[in-house]
């Protein structure tokens, strides 16, 4: 690739709902750029952008692919991103490299729910937006109704940039409303005249002299007008809506000459960091000559390649040895060397200048979100905000002594998205996995048999229920054995009682005239807490309980450590089952976000489910439903919530406390737990 500088880079993220188009539309800019000999189709499995076998399988985009064009004298950019929420790490991470946001929106599917999300998205970036109208060649289109839904939905500052010259199968070009021809084409969708004013009146507001000479009806030139079309979009003051049809490449040259010529520059942002040194904001400017900063925003690990990191420049210039210095790891490196990622195919650099976006190979302490900077500047960037998953599956390996491999797959596949968890739950034991949904789930697993040759065994990850007690009792228990040789003796006489939830176990010591010898009393407490976690009711850990040793009997020759453990293990289970005792269950508040229509549902099923609404907020056209609920009543939430809005709720969870089981819930528990415990026997 030719030598580029600073000021010719465009950096785009293509966003859209999934089948808007999105990755349709980048291999035909692809194609008509001359980057490839001919287009590839999703549906055949063989275009540039979705080459991973999953992909490829399902088609539909996965993961993010970088994928730069060079058009006129600019270097383009372009980042293509999966359209279901379930990948929606991916998106987050493009639009962390990108200053342009282009919204697809298919002329058949219209609006729809991940659309709304992802305008959302790149608003709250503060990017600038481009619109695109994807297959315009389609049936049963209403251009007409589909611009007004899209000013409906995301304002008058949405305005076309060209119109479309017929619809469907009749599609023939598409004209432009800046620069209007003298004479117009027939079968024009749309007012040219009255477009083309408003998109006039609309670009020179930017600028007060300019408008000041409109309004007096001054003539404004095409060149002045550009030059505030540039200032416009960059500050979203307009979205231009550009019209396509990929497949019969109408429109993407006009859409390429856009991004070329009217996307802002890495030179018109601004990055704010963290000057380490002095301990105060800076502001980094997309400078070559200013010292070498950047922020990963993707890596991808693979057992045969290595890792492959990428990041975005924001100032200075990367050459010569390749070394810097990660001030979230604080320590220096140096790349193997960088590269200019095309799909699957990777192409050497000379050098990563400020504001694009490039690779490197051999460095494995780098991960999402670090800030890669000059060590004469040491600089950070607030990390990337990713949300939180919450769909969980247990999982072990199918094959014998796997367990490690397993743990060192699953990790490299979370360093490379930070929506997929890895824990091992210290309840339970079980090595359980979270992500985004069911769907995301199954394709990291999928991805950890194809990359790593590991497979594995999933469930449902068992619910942390809890035992405890809600009276007092006391218990006395006296273990004697004689067998022949030495004897076993010991006898304790205990108190327990309930604690506040949360304080966990207590033991005290109210043994007086040494009815128990001292060296003996630590033994108790042991024996007690091994029945502790070893739970009595369903084999659950037992907590927030005091037990007091205040008496007992000993033999001199017969009483031993073991005896006495015996004895407070026998004790505390007999105080136990006279002290009321009860399961605790973990409750988490969820919040639910969906549109208004589906509130008398949801509201609905979450009581059905022991949920207990506390609170409802709205955030935008959109309504917000906090609750508290069970996390056994969640566990599969995901799929319902799905099914009941037709895929436009979503959720998150954290943990609030624990509270007692329900006396007829409670008795299921206890009899799989018992059940389990048989089998495991």
């Amino acid at each position: 690739m030719a030598l580029y500088q600073s000021k010719d880079i465009r950096n785009v993220a293509l966003l859209g709902h999934g089948a808007s188009g999105k990755t349709t539309l980048i291999e035909a800019m692809l194609f008509k750029s001359g980057a490839i000999p001919r287009m590839g189709s999703v549906e055949e499995g063989n275009s540039v952008a979705d080459f991973e076998p999953e992909e490829k399988e399902r088609k539909f985009t996965v993961n993010a692919k970088p994928l730069p064009i060079q058009w006129q004298s600019r270097m383009i950019n372009a980042i293509d991103t999966p359209g279901y929420p379930d990948f929606i790490s991916q998106a987050i991470c493009a639009l962390s490299a990108v200053e342009t946001g282009v919204l697809a929106i298919s002329a058949t599917g219209g609006i729809q729910v991940n659309t709304r999300k992802f305008w959302s998205m790149a608003e709250e970036k503060g990017l600038a937006r481009i619109i695109v109208i994807t297959r315009l060649d389609g049936e049963n289109i209403d251009f007409p109704k589909l611009l007004e839904s899209i000013q409906e939905a995301f304002g008058h500052e949405c305005i076309p940039l060209n119109l479309p010259i017929g619809c469907g199968q009749g599609l023939k070009g598409v004209l432009s409303t800046l620069e209007l021809p003298g004479d117009i084409p027939k079968g024009v969708i749309g007012d040219p005249g009255s477009t083309h004013e408003a998109l006039v009146e609309r670009v020179i507001e930017v600028d007060d002299e300019v408008i000041q000479r409109y309004l007096e009806g001054k003539e404004v030139g095409l060149e002045e007008i550009k030059k505030c079309l540039s200032k416009a979009v960059a500050q979203g003051h307009l979205i231009p809506i550009l019209c396509t049809s990929s497949k019969k490449l109408v429109g993407v040259e006009e859409l390429l000459n856009f991004a070329a010529d009217f996307a802002p520059s890495p030179l018109v942002a601004l990055r704010k960091g963290l000057d380490i040194e002095k301990g105060e904001a800076v502001e980094v400017k997309a400078l070559e000559d200013a010292p070498f900063s950047a922020q990963v925003f993707k890596c991808i690990t693979d057992p045969f390649v290595g890792k492959l990191t990428f990041f975005r420049v924001f100032s200075g210039v990367l050459d010569g040895d390749l070394g810097f210095y990660n001030s979230h790891t604080k320590k220096n490196e140096r790349a193997g060397q960088i590269f200019k990622v095309f799909g699957k195919d990777q192409q050497v650099a000379q050098r990563a200048v400020a504001g694009d976006i490039i690779a490197m190979s051999k460095v494995e302490a780098v991960n999402i979100s670090d800030t890669l900077c000059s060590p004469k500047r040491p600089l950070r960037f607030d990390p990337i905000s990713f949300p939180s998953p919450m769909v969980s599956l247990a999982v072990e390996p199918k094959s014998q002594g796997a367990e490690q491999k397993l743990s060192g797959a699953l990790a490299k596949l979370a360093e490379e998205d930070p929506t997929f968890r890895v824990t091992r739950d210290s309840q339970t034991g079980e090595l359980v996995v979270t992500g985004i949904s069911n769907l995301h789930l199954y394709i990291m697993l999928n991805r950890l048999k194809r990359r790593f040759d590991v497979e594995v065994n999933t469930r449902e990850p068992k619910i942390p229920y809890k035992e405890t007690v809600t009276a007092k009792s006391d218990a006395q228990y006296k273990h004697k054995k004689q067998t022949g040789g030495r004897g076993q003796y010991g006898e304790v006489y205990i108190r327990m009682e309930p604690l506040p939830r949360g304080q966990g176990f207590e033991f005290l010591d109210d043994v007086v005239g040494g009815r128990i010898p001292g060296q003996y009393i630590p033994a108790v407490e042991k024996g007690i807490r091994e029945t502790l976690t070893r739970g009595i009711l369903a084999g659950y850990p037992i907590v927030d309980v005091r037990v007091a040793l205040y008496d007992g009997s000993f033999h001199t020759v017969d009483s031993s450590e073991a005896a006495f453990k015996l004895a407070a293990s026998k004790a505390f289970q007999k105080a136990f089952m006279e002290a009321k005792p009860v399961l605790l269950e973990p409750i988490v508040n969820i919040e639910i976000t969906i549109p208004p229509e589906f509130m008398g549902e949801v509201s609905g099923n979450l009581t059905s489910r022991r949920g207990r609404i506390i609170g409802m907020d709205s955030l935008g056209h959109l309504q917000v439903i906090k609750a508290s609920i069970p996390m056994a009543e969640v566990t599969r939430y995901e799929t319902e919530l799905k099914s009941m809005t037709g895929g436009q709720g979503s959720y998150t969870v954290e943990f609030s406390h624990y509270d007692v089981v329900p006396a007829h819930i409670a008795q299921t528990i206890i009899a799989q737990g018992k059940k389990e415990e048989k089998e495991e026997k």
